[in-house]
């Protein structure tokens, strides 16, 4: 049949292109021919129409396994949107009222319905098999093939019982599609779909137009300021950032949307008419960036994403390719960081407790290329491909951070011999790092069990450098060395190649792996790369006491001494900015900043000072929801030590609590309070004395009071002071 048809015809017909990409034609010929074939091609390669075309061509309805609905409900209008009526693609899933899986049923019965999307789960329930057995299926298509593997980033157990529904409902043609598979997965699909003898056709995982970097994480605050200025710097253009938690997608979408970028948070807990909502305005523009966990992207057919930022290091380097990949899908720019600590990796380990011990280990297994990928200093497309078993030809892709910035190399032909040497004494029988503690001399209870610390090569590495193994053998890995066993994940074996070099060594230069320190270690201060600016700072001192004498308050009040030397750092210039600003909330901007801002822009302008871009990040307080909570409270005149309790915190934590609200020029009323706890005459004595005092310190407050009031009842004081005379 497949010699007649004129498939470039009817691609112009359906989809108004006059010709196929790669390997379109030749998987769409071979499936007409009726033979299985499996699909291996990245993200934006068109992977879809490699099963939509052959439907439309074919007799009968050709089923498609897909994982998520959104997938689903966006392909289905795709169809519909190019053909002349509805119902030539129809979904069937969990989403659907009764009625609406009868019209679905009539359309199929009719044969008007060309391609049916369905659930793996809905492809297995006995009343679709029955409904199905029915029907003339053309093929099956699994969309989305990896999630059969466990080794695979996304795996769904159900997956595995495909092979089973399609014995059930009638054996036709099995096309597996996906877009991330190593060599390893790629064995777990064909084999599970029971398609050992299809066609194979494997696309290059190259995507030329992206552009990879990996960033140190030192802290959050220090990661969103840097995503703030990414974004900034490519204003109006549309970007994707993955987070792994769903709180951590709502606060940093918070924090995007308070520095004036258009960002909506998207993840499973939202419900789905905000998700459609978010999906539909990030397609029509209306918003610039989404913030995600893994499950957006997936069928989002939006070919100009110009970023996509990992906020932090995804699980899997699958994971990772198919989210990048999302990234200019036109051929042009996309630009792919990821941020990037030891911490987080230790925090997907834990994650990994309580797990059957098999999935903990693949679940390391995968961690550790993840790890190998951010830490390694040689290029990082030749990283990823080689993962995905492609070798990259060029040592330089000019296209990541390593290649336009590449470290010096050093000669590592001794090391590499030590290392091959003891990978052939365990008789290619162990991993990574447990040859590395072989060669390093570490006596750990493993290699006692397996007497290995007896061996004469034991410690052979042991006056190395310890941070030069892992370096070795993962760029022995790239080199063709050594290689990674597929069925027995992880364990490393010699090639002929790594034999021919022990029996002749040549020269090999490696570079060593870059070095991320934990987060918090060596931390900058708040204040980034800011220098105080002494002569600003006097200027606003002084306007400080201008302020004070003329409103006959103590200058404290207007803005506490932090605020003035953050103001000399930073330089803000309005209002929005002087909110960036510790103990500067609204009301304070508002009721005092014009003069200070002022002062401040023309300070910078008679001396030429370029005011730091990268620190005016306005910050949403991540307390934010519990102080609203305070503030509410004590609208409402409940207890102070009540609060404290409903809020689990001591008595202490609430009053700091409440003095930042006062002190950043919220208004709080907690006279009911001190009036029923205190008589008249102490709060007045109280309030005089700060009235008069040139500092707000509460240790200079006892010692003047001559130590007849508590510290509490002081605080208590200094906060009514605070809001009456301040705010």
């Amino acid at each position: 049949m497949t010699q007649e048809v004129n498939l470039t015809g009817k691609l112009k017909h359906y989809f108004g292109f006059d010709k196929f990409k790669g390997d379109q034609e030749a998987i769409i010929r071979n499936l007409l021919s009726g033979h299985d074939t499996f699909v291996l091609m990245p993200t934006g390669g068109g992977k879809s129409l490699c099963y939509q075309l052959p439907s439309l061509i074919m007799e009968g309805t050709a089923i498609v396994v897909s994982p998520l609905i959104a997938l689903m409900k966006n392909q289905v209008d795709v169809i519909n949107g190019i053909s002349e009526e509805d119902g030539v693609a129809h979904y069937l899933n969990s989403s659907l009222k009764k009625a609406e899986i009868d019209q679905v049923r009539a359309d199929i019965v009719s044969g008007h319905t060309k391609l049916l999307y369905v659930a793996p789960e809905s492809l297995n329930k006995e009343e679709n098999i029955a409904f199905l057995k029915s029907v003339k299926i053309s093929f099956y298509a699994i969309d989305e093939a990896h999630c059969i593997s466990e080794w695979g980033h996304d795996f769904r157990p159900e997956y595995r019982k495909i092979r089973h529904a399609i014995e059930a409902i009638g054996v036709a043609p099995v096309i597996a599609l996906t877009a991330t598979a190593t060599d390893k997965v790629r064995t777990d699909i064909v084999r599970s779909l029971g398609i050992e003898d299809c066609v194979e056709f494997k696309s290059s995982f190259n995507r030329p137009n992206l552009y990879y970097e990996v960033r140190a994480k030192k802290s959050d605050d220090d990661t969103d300021r840097q995503i703030i200025k990414f974004i900034k710097q490519h204003a109006g253009k549309s970007g994707i950032i993955y987070c792994l938690s769903r709180k951590k997608v709502e606060e940093l979408a918070a924090v995007l949307q308070a520095n004036d970028i258009k960002a909506a948070p998207y993840h499973a807990g939202l419900d789905s008419e905000t998700r459609s909502k978010t999906q539909d305005d990030f397609l029509m523009e209306d918003l610039d960036v989404i913030v995600a966990t893994i499950a957006f992207g997936m069928g989002i057919d939006k070919p100009d994403v110009r970023f996509v930022i990992h906020y932090d290091i995804p699980k899997s380097l699958e994971g990772y390719y198919q989210e990048t990949g999302r990234a200019g899908r036109d051929g042009e720019e996309g630009i792919c960081i990821v941020f990037y600590s030891k911490k987080d990796l230790n925090k997907l380990e834990k994650f990994m407790e309580g797990k059957p011990v098999a999935e903990q280990d693949i679940g390391r297994q995968l961690l550790q290329e993840t790890e190998a990928y951010a830490e390694s200093s040689v290029c990082r497309r030749k990283m990823l491909l080689h993962y995905f078993g492609e070798e990259y030809p060029k040592d330089n892709c000019g296209m990541c951070d390593n290649c336009l910035h590449p470290k010096k190399k050093i000669e590592g032909k001794k090391q590499l011999l030590i290392a091959l040497q003891a990978v052939k004494v365990l008789k290619e029988n162990f991993r990574q790092e447990y040859v590395i503690d072989f060669i390093r001399g570490r006596a750990t209870d493993d290699q006692k069990d397996h007497k290995h610390d007896e061996l004469e090569e034991f410690g052979a590495g042991e006056d190395e450098d310890p941070k030069i193994w892992n370096p070795v053998i993962r760029q022995a890995l790239l080199a063709g060395y050594l290689e990674k066993d597929v069925e027995n994940y992880g364990l490393l074996r010699l090639t002929a190649a790594g034999r021919r070099f022990m029996k002749s060594p040549e020269s090999f230069m490696i570079v060593m792996d870059a070095e991320f320190k934990d987060d918090g270690d060596d931390e900058e201060p708040v204040a980034g790369t800011a220098v105080l600016d002494p002569e600003l700072f006097s200027m606003l001192k002084n306007l400080r006491r201008k302020i004070a004498r003329k409103l006959e308050i103590p200058p404290y009040v207007i803005f506490q001494d932090v605020s003035l030397e953050q103001m000399a750092m930073m330089y803000p210039v309005n209002e929005q900015e002087l909110q960036n600003i510790q103990g500067v909330g609204a009301g304070k901007a508002k009721r005092y900043g014009k003069e200070f801002c002022e002062l401040i822009k023309q300070h910078c302008e008679e001396n030429h000072i370029e005011r730091p871009e990268e620190l005016r990040v306005r910050t949403v307080a991540k307390k934010s929801m519990q102080k609203v909570k305070i503030i509410q409270s004590i609208d409402r005149q409940l207890p102070l030590d009540d609060i404290a309790s409903a809020e689990g915190l001591d008595f202490d934590d609430l009053l700091t609590k409440v003095e930042e609200i006062v002190y950043s020029g919220t208004k709080l009323n907690i006279d009911y309070f001190l009036e029923e706890m205190y008589d008249e005459e102490q709060i007045d004595d109280i309030y005089d004395y700060f009235m008069d005092s040139e500092t707000d310190s509460i240790e200079t407050a006892m010692e003047e009071l001559d130590g007849d009031y508590s510290e509490v009842e002081i605080r208590l004081v200094r906060i009514k002071f605070l809001s009456e005379m301040a705010n």
